[in-house]
């Protein structure tokens, strides 16, 4: 960040506790001048001629000492090209990897996925037909698959995933399945049982809460091929699961794992066909670029049987209102949930407590109702236990994180009611709301807000005003900027000093289509005016994605 002061431009920096910006300055400057004009350059010089692009020692001058806004901007512009560009060579460089290895798995033609689709109970939408043609031609060609499936909350990947199971058995082929958590597996569980056990296809959960005696018992059965289809958390990962023949490997909410857990499951057959699944709308554009190392398939229509979920945004003064509407879908016969943005109470952040809360919410405001709260600090076991119970009815009012943000599926929940919405992404309240509205009831969401800036006031309108999660995934991008939209863990997500994913489209395209070019003419980057890129990206990305 830049301010003009008395004429001068001077940089403005993050601080920490005790540190003033004049103190970062000299530090910076003192810097500087030690360096003197010594960085190597990281860009080839036919790049920074052909692109107008400051060399390196000009541009980290000018990006904090410019003399004026024109400099700065120059400055920046060739920082965020290089950040785009080397990110945009490795996606492709690991793309172009994964498509020469040794020839992949054709999967047996005779093999019809009409086989699965005609006996569901269900129609599916021209966009599930779409992916699903998009999977059967990359399992049949000898190249190995590496297909990202993205589709909004409810648009139906699951099955999508279990019809590509049905083909990769009947092929003669083992299929595994990551989740990220061990709900979520045993909800796969049930849904791929219920469609292909009776094709004879067995299915097995794996995750880290079974017993010894069962776990190792699962192990055996993978490796000597007696289980057909295996469904898990990290534990798949493991050393000690061993295949018998794998052929085919799903992660599910795929930025929670990474390019590298992906390679390590991967690993466990021989060039295994891979399908990522997100439920995390992205723009295409974006997505294109951030996923430059798969080939991507996109279900961009919901289910006609899925209803719009009325979304209301409503200051604190609503909040008796609010309650009673709670007690009167209850007494329909639906259930709750009430999601909050932290687990304890803290003085530093003023936000409702799922602790706290449910305190209240028992003993005064639902005393005669079943009321239970759920979080991540909770052992697997217990969070399981409540989800079933909360599945199963036994519960009316589910207090919870955003541990219940990811897959969960209770279809006579009708009421979302998210405490402090103004504290999350629209991406996030997007997956929230997504948690009702899954069964056959007229379901809503209720975002209780707090604040009066435009930025939260357009905020709750965008959601409002729209279900689209590709609608809203847009509007997130542009009001909270690419860093928070993804999120500091998100493993995979590169981040950017510099550059913004949704300010510098137009230079995100030119870095992409210059990638491709260069990796056409040169694939290793081992020509002598390439060599500063290989070395920029391998000191960049090295021990954070495998190269």
């Amino acid at each position: 960040m830049k301010r003009r002061i008395h004429g001068k431009i001077i940089p403005i920096y993050p601080l920490t506790y005790g540190v003033s910006q004049n103190q970062i300055r000299k530090i910076i400057e003192n810097g500087l001048t030690l360096v003197q004009e010594g960085l190597e350059e990281t860009l080839p010089t036919y790049i920074l001629d052909k692109y107008g692009l400051m060399d390196i020692n000009l541009a980290i001058n000018k990006i904090h000492f410019p003399k004026d806004f024109e400099e700065f901007e120059r400055a920046r512009y060739r920082f965020a090209f290089e950040e785009l560009l080397t990110m945009q060579l490795l996606l492709l460089n690991l793309k172009n990897k994964c498509m020469e290895k040794q020839t992949g798995i054709q999967f047996d033609k005779n093999v019809k996925m009409s086989d699965v689709i005609n006996e569901l109970p269900f129609k599916l939408t021209g966009a599930q037909l779409r992916a699903l043609e998009d999977i059967d031609r990359d399992m049949e060609s000898d190249r190995v698959m590496n297909r990202l499936l993205q589709g909004d909350v409810g648009s139906g990947k699951t099955v999508v995933a279990i019809i590509a199971a049905y083909k990769a058995v009947k092929s003669g082929y083992q299929m595994a399945i990551m989740a990220p958590t061990s709900i979520l597996a045993s909800q796969h569980l049930e849904s791929f049982k219920e469609i292909l056990e009776k094709f004879g296809i067995r299915c097995e959960l794996l995750i880290s809460n079974i017993s010894a005696k069962k776990k190792k018992e699962i192990i055996e059965q993978i490796e000597n091929g007696e289980i057909d289809v295996v469904i898990g958390t990290h534990s798949i990962l493991q050393d000690n699961v061993k295949f018998k023949n794998l052929g085919l490997v799903i992660t599910d909410e795929q930025h929670r794992f990474g390019v590298n857990q992906r390679s390590t499951i991967g690993a466990k057959g021989k060039n295994v066909d891979k399908l990522v699944m997100t439920a995390t709308p992205i723009p295409r554009t974006l997505a294109l670029i951030l996923y430059g190392d798969l080939d991507i398939s996109i279900i961009d229509e919901l289910p006609p049987n899925r209803k719009k979920i009325e979304t209301f945004a409503v200051g604190l003064s609503m909040e008796d209102r609010v309650n009673e509407f709670i007690k009167k879908q209850i007494g329909q016969g639906r259930q709750a949930y009430i999601v909050c943005p932290l687990v304890e109470e803290s003085e530093e952040v003023e936000a409702k407590s799922v602790l706290e809360l449910f305190e209240k919410y028992q003993t005064e405001v639902f005393a005669d109702y079943r009321v239970a709260y759920i979080h991540g600090k909770l052992k697997q076991k217990e969070k399981e236990e409540i989800m079933e119970d909360f599945k199963n009815g036994n519960i009316d009012i589910l207090i919870s994180t955003t541990v219940i943000e990811v897959g969960v599926n209770v279809p006579n929940a009708s009421v979302m009611v998210i405490q402090n919405a103004e504290r999350f992404g629209l991406a996030a309240l997007h997956q929230l709301r997504g948690r009702v509205g899954r069964g056959e009831y007229k379901s809503y969401c209720i975002l209780k807000f707090k604040g009066r800036s435009e930025n939260i006031r357009e905020r709750m309108k965008v959601m409002q005003d729209t279900n689209d999660g590709f609608v809203i995934s847009e509007k997130d991008l542009e009001l909270r900027g690419a860093g928070e939209f993804f999120g500091t863990r998100q493993h995979g997500i590169p981040e950017f000093k510099v550059a913004n994913l949704f300010e510098d489209m137009s230079i995100l395209k030119k870095a992409q289509g210059l990638a491709i070019k260069i990796l056409e003419d040169d694939p290793t980057l081992s020509k002598k005016e390439n060599l500063c890129l290989k070395r920029a990206i391998d000191k960049k990305f090295s021990g954070k994605i495998e190269i």
